[in-house]
């Protein structure tokens, strides 16, 4: 999304799926962007601690988390106070594993295991998109319950994911499509946030690390991987 901008700023842009399109300079506001970009954002404002509050409710005897976030990626200073917030507000101790690189990984969930954390939160972020799988192994070898930020980490192994439903995300992209064809002007509609989220939990890996996710939260999930 951010090669795009400096590429036109003439030709409508239709995002679909930034994290946070303000603070990555793409849009001036999301209200109004201001320019000749608009769309979706998967940015939500209570995203972070919902992903705190679920985790704490598969794992109830859970005091402390580890949460894996990039320092430099921008809008994540954000979602980790609003993870440490919540976080608090449970009664749970933080452990932040500030990400800058990839290499910068094995370190940094080495220290999750050393300082004793009891799961693991990993904020969405393109500085680890890539060592997906690297972290779904870890946290199976280590039996780390971990709470990922989008589906796929999940279907590759992963515990248990809570992230906007980008499907719905493209569908509402082809109104702002049609409404620009139409003539209206990309700086005149507002960004919208996700309406819709999906909270998926893996019960193989449940099994593997020997969790047992309580009734109420698999009730929760809108898709269980069995």
């Amino acid at each position: 999304m951010r090669s795009s901008k400096p590429a036109t700023d003439t030709i409508p842009v239709v995002m679909m799926n930034p994290g946070d399109p303000v603070a990555i300079g793409v849009v001036t506001s999301l209200a109004r962007p201001g320019g000749n970009v608009t769309g979706l954002t998967s940015s939500s404002t209570d995203l972070s601690g919902k992903l705190v509050e679920l985790l704490k409710e598969a794992v109830p005897k859970l005091s402390r988390v580890a949460v894996l976030w990039s320092p430099t990626e921008p809008g994540n200073a954000r979602n980790f106070k609003e993870t440490e917030i919540t976080a608090q507000s449970l009664g749970l101790k933080l452990l932040s594993l500030g990400l800058r690189t990839p290499d910068d990984l094995n370190n940094a969930l080495q220290s999750a295991i050393k300082d004793r954390a009891g799961a693991l939160i990993i904020i969405r972020s393109p500085a680890y998109t890539s060592t997906g799988e690297r972290i779904v192994d870890f946290a199976a070898t280590n039996r780390l319950p971990t709470m990922f930020p989008e589906k796929f980490f999940v279907e590759a192994g992963g515990l248990m994911s809570y992230a906007p439903n980008i499907a719905d995300n493209f569908r509402r992209a082809a109104t702002y499509v049609d409404k620009i064809l139409k003539g209206a002007k990309p700086a005149d509609l507002p960004v919208e946030r996700p309406k819709k989220f999906e909270f998926i939990i893996n019960l193989k890996t449940a099994k593997q690390i020997s969790l047992t996710i309580p009734p109420n939260v698999l009730v929760r999930a809108d898709r269980v991987i069995r």
